[in-house]
């Protein structure tokens, strides 16, 4: 975009009355040249699932505007599908960030203008409830406003299909394609008092959050258990000032998890996030608060969502004492072997049971389903492929849905929703270690070490490199270009076994020398699978500036693994980091 225009969209928002004089104002105080540009260069773009961008007023940041521009192209999209779609609605929910219930409520307002129903929660609530909620009010689709585990200067607009997970790909070019219709930024926006006078806005929350809980507590092995014994396993637990304090507190509670501490400091909803750095449940660092508490009240289990409460982080007790961080990889692992385990004992495990995780989580998953002759499918990175997995199997009938998780701290068991939910995790993971604890003797750490000894020992890591701007992407072209160029033998002594490159849908065979397709959808990404397990992972991020690198390793014992990822990473990323300079 020339410079020229740019400056054309600055004049337009500083000038016309339509943006409220807050924006005006905030746009003529700015003084930093390339701030300027790059709130005006482009449109905030969106995405598969949505959009999210850093809060400020411009085209290519998150504000009322932006959100009523979206929410156009979205009620266009459901008027298409008739007045039944219109009349269905959509429901909205909102987390503790920044101007998330004023993002809500512009949202209800700019589908009521067009005519279509809007039931917006009461108050802030889970992604993975608003996914349920979608199906229990069988409306057309959903919109959550939440960035996740973002930094608090971010928030985003997260879109679902009926179905309750997000969006398809084809619905989304729909809404793309009409957002790129519109002229100039005017939507109109019914009042409050109007749509709530037509009947367009309806308040909803308490009869959903008992259907939710209630398929939650469903998903429990051993009910009778908790109800029993449940006072005996100590919990700390931190929301990290979003939305999961009160729905985990009370679900776990009323399971009969009593003996439950909140962090206080971080129990109330707070969109400045105000002491942690980064509220993600994947940076260790956001347990230190919940880990001193732990320490002083002897907790079993320390557990922590993000603010939208769809991912949860998990520190565990071990016999010595001391806590133990498991990754998101290790908590799918022992999810999925405590409830492939218990429900064989049982004489529950179906016949088509089916186990799904992306291909970027740890290769252990394959090799406990294997354990159990349970089908292993894997998806590309993202929870609604799992998703949409759950949906093709409830509509052909070819398996029965059992757990599902991505190595990004995502898990879910059972059909009531179509995205991850730490709500549940946070549940089944107090039961399963009060199940190992009581019946057992063991600990979760333990646990682990049981599967490593049954299965081989794995270990995964991540790497990032961001690269801003233009150049930046091109660089991440570059990389992708280069890494399809190769074909080694080995990365830091693993032997590669094959390359799957899903931009093309193949897989190639090195030891054969042969090819075959690959069934998913393309996506530019890139695996190099190690003989016997494990892989190395190039993936540029759909939604920032940069590119994830994923590890997984595996060994006969733990005490060379890391060793073993410290030589496949440097000879891995040393040529790349060669080539950024370039």
């Amino acid at each position: 975009m020339s410079q020229v225009s740019i400056y054309e969209k600055y004049k337009a928002w500083t000038k016309s009355s339509y943006f409220d004089q807050e924006t005006r104002e905030e746009l003529l105080d700015l003084h930093d040249q390339k701030e300027l540009e790059d709130r005006f260069y482009t449109d905030l773009e969106f995405g598969t699932g949505g959009m999210r961008g850093i809060l400020g007023a411009g085209t290519n940041r998150m504000n009322k505007y932006v959100i009523r521009k979206v929410t156009q192209g979205l009620a266009d999209t459901i008027k298409e599908q008739g007045a039944e779609a219109c009349h269905r609605g959509v429901v909205i929910a909102f987390d503790s960030r920044r101007y998330s219930a004023e993002f809500a409520m512009e949202t209800a307002l700019v589908l009521a203008a067009n005519g279509i129903k809007a039931y917006v929660f009461d108050s802030l609530r889970p992604t993975p409830e608003l996914s349920f909620a979608v199906r229990f009010l069988h409306t057309i689709a959903g919109v959550n406003i939440t960035a996740s585990h973002n930094p608090k200067n971010y928030n985003g607009y997260k879109v679902y299909w009926e179905d309750g997970g997000q969006i398809p790909p084809h619905k989304a070019k729909m809404i793309v394609e009409k957002i790129s219709r519109q002229r100039g930024w005017e939507i109109t926006v019914l009042s409050e008092e109007e749509a709530e006078k037509q009947g367009l806005v309806l308040r909803v929350g308490e009869e959903i959050d008992k259907a939710y809980f209630l398929e939650i507590k469903k998903q429990l092995l051993f009910p009778e258990l908790a109800k029993e014994h449940g006072k005996n396993l100590k919990i700390v637990y931190t929301p990290l000032h979003g939305t999961g304090g009160r729905p985990v507190q009370k679900v776990l509670e009323e399971t009969g998890f009593t003996s439950f501490f909140i962090v206080p400091e971080q129990e109330k909803p707070d969109g400045e996030f105000s002491t942690v750095e980064s509220p993600n449940p994947e940076d260790s660092r956001a347990f230190q608060l919940a880990l001193d508490y732990a320490e002083r009240q002897c907790a079993d289990i320390v557990l922590a969502t993000d603010p939208d409460a769809d991912r949860l982080g998990l520190y565990a007790k071990q016999e010595n004492g001391e806590y133990r961080r498991f990754t998101g990889n290790e908590i799918g692992i022992l999810l999925e072997y405590y409830l492939l385990t218990q429900k064989k004992k049982m004489g529950q495990l179906q016949a088509d049971a089916i186990i799904i995780k992306t291909i970027a989580s740890t290769d252990l998953g394959e090799k406990i389903a294997d354990q159990f002759g349970v089908k292993m499918v894997n998806v590309l990175v993202g929870f609604k492929y799992i998703g949409e997995q759950i949906k093709d199997m409830e509509e052909k009938g070819w398996g029965t849905y059992l757990f599902g998780f991505e190595e990004s701290f995502g898990y879910l068991a059972g059909t009531y929703a179509r995205d991850k939910d730490a709500v549940e995790a946070s549940a089944l993971l107090s039961e399963a270690a009060l199940h190992y604890l009581l019946k057992e003797g063991k600990t979760l750490p333990a646990v682990l070490e049981e599967i490593f000894l049954l299965c081989g020992y794995y270990k995964e890591d991540q790497t990032a490199i961001s690269l801003q701007g233009k150049a930046g992407k091109e660089r991440i072209d570059r990389i992708m270009d280069y890494l399809r160029t190769l074909k080694p033998n080995c990365i830091g002594e693993q032997t590669v076994g094959s390359i799957e490159d899903y931009l093309v849908s193949r897989r190639f065979i090195l030891n054969e020398n042969r090819e075959e397709p690959i069934d998913l959808p393309q996506e530019n990404v890139i695996r190099f699978s190690f003989r016997g397990g494990g892989f190395v992972m190039a993936r540029p991020s759909g939604t920032e500036p940069k590119v994830r690198f994923y590890f997984c390793i595996r060994g006969d014992s733990g005490s060379d693994l890391d060793d073993r990822m410290a030589r496949v990473k440097k000879d891995f990323l040393g040529s790349i980091q060669e080539l950024i300079k370039m």
